[in-house]
C-alpha cells in the first residue's frame, strides 16, 4: 500500500500564501502521478492540480496563475505552492498518488491522503 502524509495547511489571510507538501511512502508500489484535490463545505471534491503521466502539470481554471504544483521524484513528494489566496480556496486539501505494482500481479491504484485544512480568512 501507499501512505500519504500531508503538511503545511493552516490559516492564511486573503492574498497570502501557503505551501502544502505530501510525502508518499510505500514498499510495494511505484509512484506514478501525484496531485491535489480539495473539498469545500457543502461542495463536491474537485481537482486542484496534478501531474499528468507525461510529467506536465495540469491546473483547475480557478487556481491557474496562483497555484504551482511541483514534485521531488526521488523523495516521492509533491508540493502545492498557493499564492494570492482567496476566501473560496478554503477547503480540505487531499494529496493523491497513483501507484503501480507488478508482483504478484499488475495493479494500478489511486491512494489518498488524510487531508489538510486550509482556511483563508481576514
Amino acid at each position: 500500500q501507499v501512505q500519504l502524509v500531508e503538511s503545511g495547511g493552516g490559516l492564511a489571510q486573503p492574498g497570502g500564501s501557503l505551501r502544502l507538501s505530501c510525502a508518499a511512502s510505500t514498499s510495494t508500489f511505484r509512484i506514478n502521478t501525484m496531485g491535489w484535490y480539495r473539498q469545500a463545505p457543502g461542495k463536491e471534491r474537485e481537482l486542484v492540480a496534478e501531474f499528468t503521466v507525461a510529467g506536465t502539470p495540469h491546473y483547475a481554471d480557478s487556481v491557474k496563475g496562483r497555484f504551482t504544483i511541483t514534485r521531488d521524484r526521488p523523495k516521492n513528494t509533491v508540493y502545492l505552492q498557493m499564492n494570492n489566496l482567496k476566501f473560496e480556496d478554503t477547503a480540505v486539501y487531499y494529496c493523491t498518488a497513483d501507484g503501480l505494482k507488478y508482483q504478484p500481479e499488475y495493479v494500478a491504484q489511486r491512494f489518498w491522503g488524510q487531508g489538510t485544512q486550509v482556511t483563508v480568512s481576514s
